[in-house]
């Protein structure tokens, strides 16, 4: 697969399968900096438990992502993301992942409302900031800061610049979505360090897939609570989620 970048004067080429993750592949490329990933239709829920194809989805999510990854970078956040390739490729800064899973919980549901016996839907007044180690073997356990420090997954301040971007990023896409009708109900965001200069800059994704979305004013979810909970119609609520956003071609 050979594809035009127009930062460099040869084209990448898709090359070897660095890794395949339950929804995406990552792609190496002949440049060692930059990677290829694709979204793929493949659906899991509790920790590959649930499983499913979804026609569709690996496109809906990759326009979607090029999206909001666009929108956070215009506002001063540096992710990884270069460019959308096609319908289910991108291409991305090749990153050095840091294991710890980043939480922002603006309203309470889903584990914070199980473990605390909240009820869903509490507004919280200042937002939740929450660390979990990222291992689906383990379930994605709950840590704090002392044991990414003594674990060595991060030190004091790669954490604390973390939490900075983690909430600098709520503070682009709450009002995002909110514009769109959308309440930003929580999700979660990973950071790397770029392999060519080791900034640390915002990885993974930003789709339905990792966060809670529903809609502002019927509290209908559009996100992937829609297949864990057998809600249906699963990709519909994603594309509206993009067609509300202003996502080109979705």
């Amino acid at each position: 697969m050979e594809i035009v970048n127009p930062i460099m004067s040869t084209p990448l080429t898709k090359a070897a399968e660095l890794y395949r993750g339950k929804a995406k592949s990552v792609f190496a490329t002949q440049d060692p900096h930059r990677l290829i990933i694709e979204y793929r239709n493949d659906t899991s829920a509790f920790d590959g438990a649930k499983v499913a194809q979804l026609e569709r989805k690996g496109e809906v999510n990759n326009k979607i992502n090029a999206f909001v990854m666009e929108k956070i970078c215009a506002e001063g956040t540096e992710t990884h993301f270069l460019r959308l390739i096609d319908a289910t490729h991108s291409e991305v800064h090749a990153l050095k992942m840091i294991p710890v899973e980043c939480v922002v919980r603006n309203v309470c549901a889903g584990s914070m409302a199980k473990k605390l016996g909240i009820d869903e839907g509490k507004v919280l007044p200042t937002p939740v900031y929450e660390l979990f180690f990222k291992s689906d073997g383990l379930h994605d356990p709950m840590i704090n800061e002392s044991h990414a420090i003594a674990l060595g997954w991060a030190d004091a301040a790669t954490l604390a610049e973390m939490k900075t971007l983690t909430l600098k990023v709520n503070d682009v896409l709450k009002p995002l979505f909110a514009k769109a009708g959308i309440t930003l109900v929580d999700y979660k965001l990973e950071f790397g360090r770029r392999t060519d200069n080791g900034a640390l800059v915002l990885g993974d994704e930003f789709s339905p897939d990792g966060c809670r979305l529903w809609d502002s004013a019927t509290g209908e979810k559009m996100d992937k609570d829609r297949f864990r909970r057998d809600l249906g119609d699963v990709i519909a609520y994603y594309t509206e989620v993009g067609k509300r956003l202003g996502v080109a071609n979705i």
